[in-house]
């Protein structure tokens, strides 16, 4: 085969860091999956504050040329050596390994097999990539990092964004009681998710209205993080998904708690779970916007201004 035989795609690509006009939709070789690995036709691909954060800065990633994307919902066109869980055909939707398995912005992808599941029946393409990442970050850190119990009382730091509002519904599911911190013209959205409390971040102190919680989980970090070591009842466990500072984790030991900091994980377990939340019609992603992938530097526009209720997602192919 020449290399003008090569089978191609396009792909959300960018050869250098900045803002989102970097990004180019543009014809790239496509993959072929490896030893354990699926090659995934792209239907709907997911947009996390990590990939905004990426394209800017890279953080995890080696400098570009790089195609961003982690989540992914799509159909199995071909299998490597020793998969047996997947056939062409099959309906996946998974999360890529973070960080160096990106690549789902593309028509095409190649990841392990393990890292996704079936497609549950009842919910679209679109639905099922808006949940792997966020859904499995919440799944981690409430289930299995805090061990969320029934009864206990949590604390969710932006409960309205993408993490945030997948948390309020798996802490419920959970059967916890949950508080959530948004503005105020998202609290009826978080209510109706099922939390039991809001507080509204721009006019009130979380930290100040005599609340004690078993859990807290931050996603903005820094003084966020520092002061919700505060709310925490003795023994309590505050999961930061920003980096802390070393005045976090001071506050936490002198006031005898645990506060630790979670990269999520890809997980074929956790995914498993959540494919049968959302089968069951026990969670569901708020999707705000879609964008085909052609456009995907205005979903990257969108995302960084930081007030996306739910999450947004690029679309590929139907």
């Amino acid at each position: 085969m020449t290399s003008t035989d090569t089978p191609t795609m396009l792909a959300l690509h960018q050869t250098t860091l900045g803002g989102p006009d970097v990004l180019r939709l543009t014809e790239l070789p496509r993959p072929e999956p490896g030893l354990g690995e699926i090659l995934v036709a792209v239907h709907a691909a997911g947009l996390n504050p990590t990939n905004v954060k990426h394209r800017a800065t890279s953080i995890f990633l080696p400098p570009p040329p790089l195609t961003l994307g982690w989540d992914v919902s799509g159909t199995v066109t071909a299998t490597g050596p020793g998969v047996t869980l997947f056939e062409p055909g099959d309906e996946v939707f998974g999360m890529l390994p973070y960080p160096y398995g990106a690549g789902s912005h593309a028509e095409y992808v190649a990841g392990p097999a393990r890292a996704f599941v079936p497609k549950p029946a009842g919910i679209d393409h679109v639905q099922a990539a808006a949940l792997p990442l966020a859904a499995l970050t919440a799944w981690q850190a409430l289930v299995e990092t805090a061990k969320l119990e029934k009864g206990q009382r949590v604390l969710i730091h932006a409960a309205a964004g993408g993490v945030g509002h997948l948390a309020v519904q798996i802490a419920k599911e959970r059967g916890a009681h949950v508080t959530g911190t948004a503005s105020a013209p998202k609290h009826a959205f978080l209510r109706e998710l099922g939390a039991d409390a809001c507080i509204d971040h721009r006019s009130e102190d979380f930290a100040e209205t005599g609340e004690r919680y078993d859990v807290v989980l931050d996603t903005l970090g820094g003084e966020t993080a520092t002061r919700s070591v505060s709310v925490l009842r003795p023994g309590g466990v505050l999961v930061s998904l920003v980096p802390g500072a070393e005045d976090t984790r001071a506050a936490a030991e002198k006031a005898q708690v645990r506060a630790v900091t979670l990269i999520v994980e890809h997980d074929q377990a956790g995914m498993r779970a959540i494919a049968d939340l959302a089968d069951r019609g026990r969670l569901r992603a708020h999707i705000s916007a879609t964008f085909p992938l052609a456009e995907g530097a205005r979903a990257h526009a969108l995302g960084e201004t930081g007030r996306t209720t739910g999450k947004l997602v690029i679309t590929v192919s139907s």
